[in-house]
């Protein structure tokens, strides 16, 4: 959407809160033992106190109220009743509803001690998203984003996932335009001010592109890979662009 009036940025900015707080929350409880229908319930709690309504179980019944993505599950993972165990790295997914306005975001982090090439993982994953946003200004071209994000990659020896990506969003959780992580130079689209979109980088370890899972839900790396994902709602503006899941 394009934010028309003051009212269109009171209603993000309180749907930025909520899923913001819900997934700050989660992250902090994240640890060895945790289950992620634990993280799921304690995410539902703070939406709920928020007056939110899950996204993804408004638009597409899915069966939890986040998502949380568990080492080669890369996004839309299913809450489990498995426990998290010390190595894990482990996305949390937070898109929801608040008064006919959307927000959406998302972080990865890792359960207790890793090997540094993971930590590397995730710090690459979050300069990523944070190169990304800084390439979205009002008057630019939309594949500068992703231009910035392959350039912030390069030279790591991560892989950006090509298939998936960010996306607008506002008065639906999914909204045109679809914002990629690579490059696509046939795509002429021009940021405006006042559109809303969320820029979400995922890269991992292995090949670069997502697999459905059996369950029909879960997106996973092909060769159980390793992946990681950072993601933030924001309005474009002339300047910085405003992030509302800050």
């Amino acid at each position: 959407m394009t934010i028309e009036h003051d009212d269109d940025l009171r209603g993000l900015a309180a749907a930025g809160r909520a899923v913001a707080e819900a997934r700050d929350a989660m992250l902090a409880a994240v640890a060895p033992g945790v289950t992620p229908l634990d993280l799921d319930a304690l995410g539902a709690r703070v939406l709920a106190a928020h007056g939110a309504r899950s996204a993804p179980r408004l638009a597409y019944g899915f069966p939890g109220v986040t998502c949380i993505s568990v080492n080669d599950v890369i996004a839309h993972g299913v809450p489990d009743a498995r426990p998290l165990r010390e190595g894990d790295v482990v996305n949390v997914d937070v898109s929801a509803e608040v008064d006919g306005y959307y927000a959406d975001t998302g972080a990865s982090v890792a359960v207790g001690a890793v090997p540094a090439r993971v930590s590397e993982l995730l710090r690459a994953t979050r300069r990523a998203q944070a190169h990304g946003m800084d390439a979205a200004r009002a008057g630019r071209p939309l594949r500068g984003v992703a231009h910035a994000i392959e350039r912030s990659v390069r030279g790591t020896g991560f892989r950006l996932v090509r298939n998936l990506g960010g996306h607008g969003i506002g008065r639906s959780i999914h909204e045109d335009p679809f914002v990629g992580n690579v490059v696509d130079r046939r795509d002429r689209t021009v940021l405006h001010e006042g559109l809303v979109i969320t820029i979400e980088p995922f890269l991992t370890l292995g090949r670069p592109h997502a697999v459905e899972d059996r369950d029909g839900w879960a997106l996973r790396t092909p060769d159980r890979a390793l992946g990681a994902q950072h993601e933030h709602t924001l309005v474009i503006r002339n300047g910085a662009p405003l992030v509302l899941t800050a």
